[in-house]
């Protein structure tokens, strides 16, 4: 694939075409070079009568080599030159490296710099520099590009000094490789090479600033590069707002679009885009869909960007029906839904228990000539199968492959937990055999999906022979993979079995590292067989490793308090241990999903602990509104 052409690129129109193409006797296309090109190339003498060949023709052709991305003959040419003693030219060579970057052929352009002076003797300049560059840059090769950078300004020190543009494109590159301090280094050294930072450099760095979390120095930048006369663009504003929101900082992200207009400024597409992103995050989805119409008054058109992260917000929300008057409001407006739409609010109706809605959607898709994709049906199998239809999804899939549209692991995997959702086990193996039998290769999740149905079932020894199956195949595994195997142990009584497994789980590297959902399986097996202490042990055990409880693991456990002990308790005391061991490690999230869970179920915390969760959970303006919360949820 090529890579994205670079604004460097400015491919200029040939002087004349150095190819033609004819017809064979079979209709094929056929490229040949032009009989001008064997006149000049193909004679002994640089004469064409009387005619001999000046620089301006070997320039020419050069320029039409490059564009048309004949190199062989432009290596031809290159020696013709050579030999004759031409004068070489660097906007030339500059010509050559645009199109050695259109083609993503940056090896050769790094080797083209090279022998620019040593084999063609014409002097590299910062142009020639940042061209190559450039081209190894667009390519994503963002380490070569530093190399190329340190090779020929700090280490052979060759007679190029640094530009702005030179520097702007290091900066991009460091910050894109997550190296922003020595990005700003870079930015600090420009002025002593009486470089000026533009708005390019001072927006990049803050870009970079904003991702890696350090949004309050890419505002301080702000600031400093106001005070130095430089004026912030829509794409400065747009990287402080969307790293603001990331952070949560919605009063500064607004304030921070004001000032956009006080400095005239216009917000554009990406600004209320970024606008629209970062409010559905936080659940502002109403304030969200009111900038649609502030986009009309400013003459700003919503994209399929901007309708995309609403409708997706909204289906987050579970409001996949208010998603549907989305869909219609921009179809009213000229515009169509497509795929992403479509399989966004597919999900979003299935998962909400609207089928019915979800089918009449997928119907008007497909009459308005919206052509499914491989998303597209599989989320539409995965619906199916969610409403216990799998054998309608089945149909689907052989409409999928009939309309030569692939299936992936993700379709497969849906059908297969269809049939297992209705205890069908022996079509879901069907469906894996032919999944075998495609083009599709077999993931984790397929191999997971299948230990969990046969699982369910509790049919171990099938269980244990995909598992078998999937190791033999070199199938790395996961904690998903893991936790369906240990589920299966569980289901059967053999808990033991399922804590062995789970050892070798903490071994197993960073993919296999035990989740909540694993240790519920864990707790809930050995609660069962009343190994209550054992369990709290792993509970520590759970808390040792990072892993916070849910509220599915309070439910286990408060079971198992009232039913198994004598004499039962109501889960109070322990779940108020609980909390104030989460506060012991600095875990307030989890503390606080606790001590919710805990006012929901009646168990109020002790003072001491609610207050302490609070003061580090709320901001001290908003502790009173807090409390408000906590008490209405206790009392409703």
């Amino acid at each position: 694939m090529r890579p994205p052409k670079s604004p460097l690129f400015h491919p200029q129109i040939s002087k004349f075409d150095l190819k033609y193409e004819n017809v064979d006797d079979f209709g094929n296309r056929v490229t040949a070079k032009s009989p001008i090109y064997d006149e000049l190339f193909n004679k002994s003498g640089t004469k064409m009568g009387s005619y001999k060949l000046g620089d301006s023709t070997f320039y020419n052709l050069i320029e039409n080599c490059a564009n048309s991305g004949d190199f062989v003959s432009l290596e031809t040419v290159f020696d013709r030159m050579k030999r004759e003693e031409r004068k070489f030219r660097e906007k030339d060579f500059i010509v050559v490296f645009k199109a050695y970057g259109r083609e993503g052929l940056y090896g050769k352009a790094m080797e083209l710099f090279e022998r620019m002076r040593d084999e063609f003797g014409c002097r590299a300049s910062v142009r020639s520099f940042n061209s190559v560059l450039n081209v190894v840059i667009q390519a994503g090769k963002l380490d070569l590009g530093l190399k190329f950078y340190n090779d020929n300004v700090v280490v052979r020190k060759r007679d190029i000094m640094p530009n702005v543009l030179s520097f702007n494109l290091i900066i991009k590159v460091l910050c894109r490789l997550g190296r922003v301090d020595k990005a700003v280094e870079f930015f600090r050294e420009m002025p002593s090479l009486d470089c000026v930072p533009d708005v390019f450099t001072y927006s990049t760095l803050m870009d970079g600033l904003s991702k890696n979390g350090r949004i309050d120095e890419a505002v301080s930048l702000l600031d400093e590069m106001q005070m130095e006369g430089c004026s912030p663009s829509q794409a400065t504003f747009n990287a402080l707002i969307d790293g603001l929101f990331k952070k949560g900082d919605i009063s500064r992200a607004v304030k921070l679009v004001e000032n956009m207009v006080l400095k005239g400024c216009v917000p554009n597409e990406v600004t209320y885009n970024t606008l629209i992103h970062g409010l559905c995050n936080v659940g502002k989805l109403d304030k969200a869909v009111s900038l649609l119409n502030q986009m009309a008054s400013k003459k700003c058109l919503p994209n399929d960007v901007t309708y995309g992260t609403l409708v997706n917000g909204l289906v987050k929300q579970g409001r996949a029906e208010d998603g549907t008057r989305l869909l219609r409001f921009i179809e009213e407006r000229g515009g169509r839904g497509n795929a992403y739409l479509y399989s966004s609010l597919l999900s979003g109706l299935f998962k909400e228990g609207k089928p019915d809605e979800a089918i009449r959607l997928w119907t008007d898709m497909i009459v308005k000539g919206c052509r499914p994709n491989t998303i597209l049906y599989s989320v539409y199998i995965d619906g199916l199968c969610r409403i216990g239809k799998p054998d309608d999804a089945k149909d689907v899939l052989s409409e999928m492959v009939k309309e030569g549209v692939t299936p992936n692991a993700f379709t497969y995997s849906s059908l297969m937990k269809g049939y297992f959702k209705i205890g069908n086990s022996n079509e879901a193996l069907s469906i894996w055999k032919e999944m075998g039998g495609s083009n599709c290769v077999d993931n984790v999740v397929c191999y997971s999906v299948l230990i969990n149905g046969f699982s369910d079932e509790g049919k171990l020894k099938e269980a244990m022979a995909v598992w078998r199956h999937m190791l033999n195949s070199g199938i790395k595994l996961d904690a998903v993979a893991y936790s369906s195997l240990i589920h299966g142990f569980c289901k059967v009584g053999l808990v033991e079995q399922g804590l062995k497994l789970f050892n070798d789980m903490l071994f197993g590297g960073a993919e296999c590292k035990p989740d909540v959902v694993t240790y519920n399986i864990l707790f809930d097996g050995l609660c069962k067989t009343s190994n209550v202490k054992r369990a709290i042990d792993l509970l520590s055990n759970m808390l040792d490793h990072g892993c916070d409880p849910d509220t599915y693991t309070c439910d286990i456990f408060l079971r198992v308090l009232r039913e198994k002990l004598d004499p039962p308790q109501d889960g109070n005391e322990f779940l108020d241990e609980l909390v104030v061991k989460l506060c012991m490690r600095q875990r307030w999230v989890a503390a606080s999903t606790i001590v919710h869970f805990m006012l929901q179920k009646c168990l109020p915390p002790r003072v001491a602990t609610l207050q302490n969760v609070l003061l580090h959970c709320c901001k001290h303006k908003k502790i009173v509104s807090a409390l408000d919360k906590c008490w209405r949820s206790l009392f409703r």
